[in-house]
């Protein structure tokens, strides 16, 4: 299992300088994007028959195969575009790239609580634009190059391996069958890190939390506090836990007195959706396999980045992207 080449390690290290406000002093001007209204959005989102269809349709970015599609920049933006950037010829393979597993979510019933419009969406929210964001601000906060078109991934892909940053992204109506469990499995046993980002309340995580049992039996969750190093290995976050919760932008209550520690951030998300949580599953030498930020969409800071100037300021520049930067180092490197 490949980490960040030991090239790139060394001058990551010379990024922890940085300021945040003067290098995302405003959103990144698109190459390319729709403008607003210019897409019709498609009134309904997830699978679109059961768990043996290949189609889904996406937040925005119309229908994708799952079983075909294998970058991020192959599929259209949904927000304002994203960018575009090269690497030097000779060094394609000495980058950090973002990987995205594709898994199949339940399909939705009555006797099923779905929070989020009424589906049980899965793999492809925030896509592709969290991706390419997140992977264009890596290279621009720090010496790191990034992979400019990210990767898709089917966990039964013997690629897989290739990749030892995997993110999943509403994993709580996931359903693993039992050769994407012994892939996962042996591909988080061999050094790959399994990420975990927007998906809320409860019940998705206890939906989530029951596939890994069978993916990892016998490993337990332990909680992440304000004092590991991942909050401070590049840009040194403060506490409190909570105050680093993100909105999805289109719940997010604006009229909120940041004052005021009782007012909801947002909409109602489910049960016990209001408490943002890390946690982490380590291996036998302690290092993080798994890791699962919960009740909070860091991605959506990532994604929405040129949609709305608060949301920027707020979110994106002051957590989303310092969050983001010091995740992909501290586990590359750890």
């Amino acid at each position: 299992m490949r980490r960040l080449p030991s090239t790139v390690r060394r001058l990551a290290l010379a990024v922890g300088g940085i300021v945040v406000a003067a290098a995302l002093a405003q959103p990144v001007r698109r190459e390319s994007g729709p403008p607003d209204g210019a897409r019709s959005r498609p009134p309904r989102w997830g699978n679109e028959s059961d768990l043996g269809s290949s189609w889904v349709r996406t937040e925005g970015s119309g229908m994708v195969d799952e079983n075909a599609v294998r970058t991020a920049r192959e599929v259209d933006s949904h927000s304002t575009g994203t960018p575009n950037w090269s690497n030097p010829r000779g060094f394609e393979k000495d980058v950090f790239t973002f990987a995205r597993a594709v898994f199949k979510a339940s399909p939705t019933t009555a006797l099923q609580p779905v929070f989020h419009r009424g589906r049980s969406i899965g793999w492809w929210v925030d896509f592709p634009d969290a991706d390419l964001n997140l992977s264009y601000r890596l290279q621009q906060l720090t010496s790191i190059r990034a992979d400019p078109d990210g990767r898709v991934l089917r966990l039964t892909e013997p690629e897989l391996h290739d990749y030892p940053f995997l993110y999943f992204t509403h994993p709580g109506y996931m359903r693993l069958n039992e050769a994407e469990r012994a892939a996962l499995r042996k591909y988080l046993l061999a050094g790959g890190v399994m990420v975990i980002i927007d998906f809320w309340n409860s019940i998705e995580w206890n939906g989530f939390a029951g596939q890994m049992r069978e993916v990892l039996p016998g490993r337990a969750w332990t909680e992440l506090t304000m004092d590991h190093p991942i909050f401070h290995c590049v840009y040194d976050l403060k506490g409190p836990l909570q105050s680093l919760q993100v909105p999805t932008m289109q719940f997010w209550n604006r009229a909120r007195n940041p004052n005021d520690p009782t007012a909801p951030l947002q909409i109602d998300r489910g049960p016990e959706s209001e408490k943002m949580s890390v946690k982490a599953i380590h291996d036998d030498r302690g290092h993080i396999m798994v890791i699962a930020f919960h009740n909070s969409d860091i991605s959506d800071g990532w994604e929405r980045e040129g949609e709305n100037a608060d949301y920027f300021a707020v979110f994106s520049e002051k957590v989303s992207y310092p969050l983001g930067v010091n995740l992909i180092f501290y586990l590359m490197t750890h």
